[in-house]
């Protein structure tokens, strides 16, 4: 099946020569050129679709996201509204009775933060009580790093006074009771304890998933940290060619390397479904003060965060990883995390482009390291306008430095840009007006020097993000032999008189190996 896409709008991701139409044949680019020209090629069979002035460029690719996460978020209570406890208690309840959450069910919800609460801090589990002492109650912080649980939950989790904490993660405790707080592994290693989704349930969580995506204008999209339950439930959706967007995994090295070690037939795409790669946790985040930085957080003498891993455990994975020639993505937040993941590779010959997932507070000479390594920086740039308030207070001067991507195209490091779906929602012109602003809610300017041109910002979330697939050669960009994985916009990002107007952009349709498979109601 041929298609003809004609734009006089085309954002080629490409060199400058001039385009205003695109052929097609069974998804795949076959001709780009003018108009004139490429109307030449149609026969009687070819469709032909004219999107006039409306804006076509390639589809935008999810450098960095959690999928499975996001759909599990929407089959649990939504605390991202909550403005004080009582708020908390309300969503929770209110979930409850509408979802009839009985005994021996836990009840979940996602989203609070505690830096906007009106308490400025996390609740307890006598907060959570107050919505059931029988039910036991889970709630994940917006971060996924660290949450609370009431009384049952300690129970069910056998979290007492004499549990100890886990090696790189706390247990909050009152007077030597724990309170219900969990920071890093004590809460990460504990939530898989909590869910209780049916296959069925989450498969259709996904899809409404994939949906979010697509709207904005995203036909690859990532699972960041890939357990046993995400890879079954993804595979047996490739199985039964359920995916209408590429879904890229990446395994957690630490305890499901034998995903990958049992079916390295899925580090190809099946169905729209492949591993990438591992992944790998080495500090917490900047907003919960867990990210471990090399120097203390304001205000504090000595405590700079903490570490997951000891060095030579880092070595080891990163060892692992170049010897299978796989490659190896790692959460990086704080500059010791950065320092301790870029000394794993120094002197180490490798080509399996590896990833340092939020690099939130790398440095300048951390930079000109990665380039040398061939490291790419996929940089969570959304916390400069949410969470750069809270990062001014905790880091100080730091918080002008982060997300410093005009430096990383300086030193030659290959970027990225990121959501961390569903931290926040997968709104990539969004974040591409927040990378060029770079301000906060607030409305103070975070590092002036590290503002980047509107077409680098393009570049972060197609041909870049791309290459950090090593789909460099069939996604990115509009180039005959690729993909023809396009977006249609209201407006040309590359022709706005003023960059506020970036976030109001709509996009129109998402088009996956040309097949339209989103349209925008009444655009």
């Amino acid at each position: 099946m041929k298609t003809i896409f004609l734009s006089n709008n085309i954002i080629k991701m490409e060199d400058n020569i001039h385009c205003n139409a695109i052929l097609t044949e069974n998804g795949i680019i076959k001709k780009v050129g003018t108009k004139e020209d490429i109307l030449k090629l149609k026969d009687e069979n070819t469709q032909i679709k004219d999107y006039e002035d409306n804006c076509l460029m390639p589809s935008f690719i999810d450098a960095h996201s959690h999928i499975t996460a996001l759909a599990k978020s929407l089959l649990i209570a939504n605390l991202s509204n909550a403005k004080n406890f009582d708020d908390i208690i309300n969503f929770l309840n209110e979930y409850k009775e509408n979802n009839k959450i009985k005994e021996g069910e836990f009840l979940i919800g996602f989203g609070y933060d505690h830096n906007f609460l009106k308490e400025r801090k996390h609740p307890t589990r006598d907060i959570l009580d107050k919505v059931s002492k029988e039910i036991p109650i889970l709630i994940t912080h917006s971060s996924g790093h660290m949450g609370v649980v009431n009384t049952k939950a300690l129970e069910i989790l056998n979290i007492n006074k004499d549990t100890k904490d886990p090696i790189g993660g706390k247990i909050g405790r009152e007077n030597g009771i724990p309170n219900g707080y969990l920071e890093e592994s004590a809460f990460i290693d504990n939530t898989k304890k909590c869910m209780n989704i049916s296959i069925e349930k989450l498969m259709e969580a996904i899809k409404k998933a994939e949906r979010i995506y697509l709207q904005y204008g995203i036909t690859t999209a990532q699972d960041g940290l890939t357990k046993y339950e995400e890879f079954n439930i993804l595979k047996e959706m490739s199985k039964k060619n359920m995916l209408d967007i590429d879904v890229v995994s990446y395994v957690d090295i630490k305890n499901c390397k034998e995903i990958i070690d049992e079916n390295k037939e899925y580090l190809k795409y099946h169905n729209r479904y492949k591993i990438g790669g591992y992944k790998l946790f080495l500090d917490g985040s900047p907003q919960g003060k867990t990210a471990w930085m090399s120097k203390p957080y304001e205000n504090e003498k000595e405590y700079r965060g903490y570490p997951i891993y000891k060095d030579s455990e880092v070595e080891h994975f990163v060892d692992t990883a170049i010897k299978e020639n796989i490659q190896i993505i790692t959460h990086c937040n704080g500059d010791s995390a950065a320092d301790q993941l870029i000394s794993a590779f120094k002197n180490k010959k490798t080509n399996i482009r590896p990833v340092m997932i939020h690099a939130q507070t790398v440095r300048k000479d951390q930079l000109k390291e990665m380039s040398k390594i061939g490291m790419i920086a996929s940089f969570f740039a959304d916390h400069i306008y949410f969470f750069g308030d809270i990062h001014l207070k905790n880091l100080g001067k730091r918080a002008f430095n982060i997300s410093p991507i005009k430096s990383a195209i300086k030193n030659n490091v290959v970027y990225t840009i990121h959501e961390d779906t569903p931290v926040v929602e997968p709104n990539i012109l969004r974040s591409i007006w927040i990378t060029l602003k770079r301000e906060t809610k607030n409305g103070v300017i975070l590092g002036e020097e590290e503002k980047i041109s509107i077409e680098e910002a393009l570049k972060a979330a197609t041909i870049n993000a791309a290459y950090s697939y090593f789909e460099e050669n069939e996604k990115g960009s509009i180039k005959e032999g690729k993909n023809a994985d396009f977006i249609i916009l209201d407006k040309n990002p590359l022709k706005v008189k003023n960059i506020d107007e970036i976030q109001n952009i709509n996009v129109l349709e998402t088009i996956k190996n040309g097949k339209s498979i989103y349209k925008k109601i009444n655009n």
